[in-house]
């Protein structure tokens, strides 16, 4: 009846995405305008002196783009219960996250910006019914590998990891044949949850499954574990579309599917505390179209202006393909120039739709190189490929005082299926790397850096590190890239590598 009913509506949601994503800048237009005429009544507003027919041009004069540590002063009246700081009355929930420098970060949900995490969510499942006209996997068992649901009261707010929170507006049509159990979902350990979920599922007919991919693949490694089998589709035979977000999902491509035993259909999104950003709209287009309709207005500046005094900050008509900016966001939760740390590139401009290329802050640039995530990434893939390995997980770091010889960025990397020739390996990869960026092709030419350093971690590594950290399991991803060594150090002391 679900898989049913599921096709018409597809269709109709699939029509109104269609309407708006045609004319994007018309559509970031009225959002705009809906956003400056709540601002004027919050204390935000008035003390930047925001009226309700401000233009874009002036709202940028008054409000200079700020990351969490430079809105913590009206964060921190919001989080401690104070009403119309950064949006007319008191946020709905405060999504918890995870900060480098600042701890625990409250992200504000309000009751305006709340339906849009939902409606995302649903909208791209039923643009895949749309266009493939598969709803067959409504009616098996669904998974969402996600936080704890169970959210604390804080100064008459409800607070909890977004994932957890969002758990709680699954349609209830959706329900009834949705897994984990509840008293599962919220065991917080998360290799005793993974292992709880995967004896929960093992013998359910599950045919969606949902979650960022590290996580998905540890939930698969456990199944396969419990089974003896060694295929996921021996275990789940109506498995059929798999969801993820939060990551690159390249990376992890080849070993997901090699787990699962050959491709699944599959959709990316692109979920975040602070706004539903984007999702794969088209299993035939590359990219994810971005939700212009979602109470966000958005604004995007180069990175390579990101650091200067006075960054260009553009609006969607005035982006450029292949271009890589950092989102800035202004929100019907109460952000404003809010700069989420991320960083995209668009592929189409009708509609608008973009690539995720990594974090601002998490780059290598000890030399002037300014190595991105995109980069490390797209490197390892072609390596990867080019000698039939598979990694598990990676990162790089720069050693800037190495005991002899010059200055290398090493990279740690956990392999699934390890290349049989590691230094082959290793060279190809600092080409690949070489042929990425020029600047760190020059600083090699120029015998200012020596080709990188392939360290090999052993099993479970990177699991243990953030097991360590307290970041197993929920949202929480390994950097893939640092300017300094603490991540790298901590990993190689753990290990007897050091």
């Amino acid at each position: 009846m679900k898989s049913f009913l599921a096709k018409p509506l597809a269709n109709l949601v699939r029509g109104r995405i269609d309407r708006w994503s045609r004319d994007g800048i018309s559509t970031q237009k009225r959002q705009f305008q809906s956003l400056i005429q709540r601002l004027p009544a919050t204390v935000f507003g008035k003390e930047h002196g925001i009226t309700s027919g401000i233009t874009v041009a002036e709202f940028r004069k008054r409000i200079p783009i700020r990351d969490y540590e430079a809105l913590r002063p009206w964060m921190d009246k919001m989080v401690a219960g104070a009403s119309d700081i950064l949006w007319p009355g008191k946020p709905t929930y405060l999504a918890k996250t995870s900060g480098t420098t600042s701890g625990v970060k409250y992200i504000p949900i309000t009751r305006d910006s709340m339906p849009f995490h939902i409606s995302s969510a649903r909208d791209a499942l039923l643009c895949y019914i749309q266009e493939t006209g598969r709803a067959g996997w409504l009616d098996g068992n669904l998974i969402f590998l996600s936080g704890s649901p169970v959210l604390e009261e804080k100064n008459g707010m409800l607070s909890g990891r977004l994932s957890g929170i969002v758990n709680h507006h699954v349609p209830a049509y959706l329900r009834r044949n949705q897994l984990p159990s509840w008293e599962t979902n919220c065991i917080d350990d998360w290799e005793e949850k993974v292992d709880r979920i995967a004896r929960e599922t093992l013998n359910k007919p599950m045919s969606l499954i949902s979650g960022i991919p590290p996580w998905v693949q540890m939930y698969f490694d456990r199944i396969l574990q419990l089974s003896g089998k060694e295929q996921l589709r021996e275990v789940f035979p109506h498995f059929e579309l798999l969801v993820y977000g939060g990551v690159n999902f390249e990376p992890y491509r080849e070993k997901i599917y090699q787990t699962i035993g050959g491709q699944i259909p599959s959709i990316e999104t692109y979920p975040a505390s602070e706004g539903f950003i984007a999702f794969q709209d088209r299993q035939s287009e590359q990219g994810l179209l971005m939700l212009l309709n979602g109470g966000i207005y958005y604004e995007f500046v180069p990175v390579s202006e990101y650091f200067s005094s006075q960054p260009i900050r553009l609006g969607i008509e005035d982006v450029e393909l292949g271009v890589n900016y950092a989102v800035i966001m202004n929100t019907n939760a109460g952000l404003w120039g809010y700069s989420i740390g991320d960083t995209v590139k668009f592929v189409s401009k009708n509609p608008y739709r973009i690539l995720v290329t990594g974090r601002i802050k998490h780059f290598i640039s000890a030399f002037g190189e300014h190595v991105i995530g995109e980069e490390v990434e797209r490197a390892m893939q072609q390596v990867c490929t080019a000698f039939s390995a598979r990694t598990v997980e990676f990162t790089v770091a720069p050693q800037v005082n190495p005991e002899s010889g010059l200055p290398y960025h090493e990279w740690l990397v956990e392999f699934d299926a390890a290349p049989q020739q590691a230094e082959a390996f290793a060279l190809a990869l600092d080409e690949a790397m070489q042929k990425q960026n020029i600047y760190y092709r020059d600083l090699i030419s120029g015998s200012i850096l020596r080709p990188l350093k392939l360290s090999i971690m052993p099993k479970g590594a990177f699991i243990a590190y953030m097991k360590r950290h307290g970041k197993l399991g929920g949202q929480n991803k390994v950097p893939r890239l640092s300017n300094d060594r603490k991540i790298a150090d901590d990993i190689l002391g753990h290990t007897g590598l050091h």
